[in-house]
C-alpha cells in the first residue's frame, strides 16, 4: 500500500499562503499615488507674526503695545484682520503662570489666528 504523503504539500502551500498574505498589503499601498505637500521651515518674511508678550509682572503687550488682559481679544481682532495668513507668536516670561499663556492662546484662536507658536530659548542659549 503505497500512498502519496500529502503533509509536505500542505506545509508548502500554507507557507506560500502566509507569504502572500504578508506581502500583498505592501504591494497595494505602494500603488496609491499621493501628492504630499512640501515642507517649509520657519516663518516667511511676508508673514511676520503678531507678537503677544507676557512679562514677569503679568503685563500683556501686543506688538509692543500695552494692553489689558480683558482687551486682548479686541486688539488681536484688529491686528489679525489685515493679515492674509494670521500667525501669532507668544513670548511669555518663564515665571508667568501658564493660565496667562492659555488666555493668550484662547484669545488668538477665537480671533482667527491660523497658527499659534510659543517662543522658547534653547538650552545652549540659556547657559
Amino acid at each position: 500500500m503505497s500512498e502519496i504523503n500529502m503533509i509536505p504539500l500542505i506545509d508548502v502551500s500554507l507557507v506560500l499562503l502566509i507569504i502572500f498574505m504578508v506581502v500583498t498589503p505592501f504591494l497595494v499601498s505602494s500603488q496609491i499615488k499621493v501628492n504630499l505637500p512640501k515642507a517649509v521651515s520657519g516663518i516667511p518674511p511676508d508673514a511676520e507674526p503678531v507678537k503677544i508678550q507676557i512679562t514677569a509682572s503679568k503685563n500683556f503687550y501686543v506688538n509692543d503695545q500695552s494692553v489689558l488682559p480683558e482687551d486682548l481679544a479686541g486688539l488681536l481682532r484688529r491686528e489679525l484682520a489685515s493679515r492674509k495668513d494670521p500667525v501669532v507668536l507668544i513670548e511669555a516670561d518663564a515665571s508667568v503662570p501658564f493660565e496667562n499663556v492659555i488666555r493668550a492662546m484662547d484669545a488668538s484662536k477665537s480671533q482667527g489666528a491660523g497658527k499659534i507658536g510659543v517662543a522658547v530659548t534653547s538650552d545652549k542659549a540659556a547657559k
